[in-house]
Parts: C-alpha cells; sequence; structure tokens
C-alpha cells in the first residue's frame, strides 16, 4: 500500500521542490503537476506533489500522522 503524506515547501527550483514532512524530515520532489509557492503545504506521493493543501487541513494531517508514529513506537 502507498500513501500520500502531506509536506511544507521550503524551496523550488521549477519543477523541483525542497519540502518538510513536519518533522525536519526534507526531501526534494517533483511539483510540475501542481501550482505551488513556497510556504504552501502539497500531498506527496511516489515523489510527487500530487495535490495542494490548505495550511490548516496540512497541519492537522501532520499531526495525526505524528500521533501513529508515537504510538507505534511504544
Amino acid at each position: 500500500m502507498c500513501l500520500a503524506i502531506p509536506a511544507r515547501v521550503l524551496q523550488r527550483r521549477g519543477s523541483i521542490a525542497k519540502v518538510d514532512f513536519g518533522d525536519g524530515t526534507a526531501r526534494e520532489v517533483n511539483v510540475s503537476l501542481v501550482d505551488v509557492d513556497v510556504g504552501e503545504y502539497v500531498i506527496v506521493h511516489a515523489g510527487f506533489a500530487i495535490q495542494v493543501l490548505d495550511k490548516r487541513s496540512a497541519e492537522e494531517t501532520i499531526r495525526l500522522w505524528n500521533e501513529i508514529l508515537e504510538v507505534k513506537e511504544h
């Protein structure tokens, strides 16, 4: 199963953006499928940003992911 994860765009150079997945984990992803600016949030799947998210939804989803990961660690 594959999951799409929200991330905040930190930098953008053409169709490549550096994004933060909410825990300081930064990766480069392809943003050619969406119209996004630095500071906005995207859903990332398989290395591609596939949708732009509003800040509130993205932060809530990141918070829920962090809760899931904390429970898994215990």
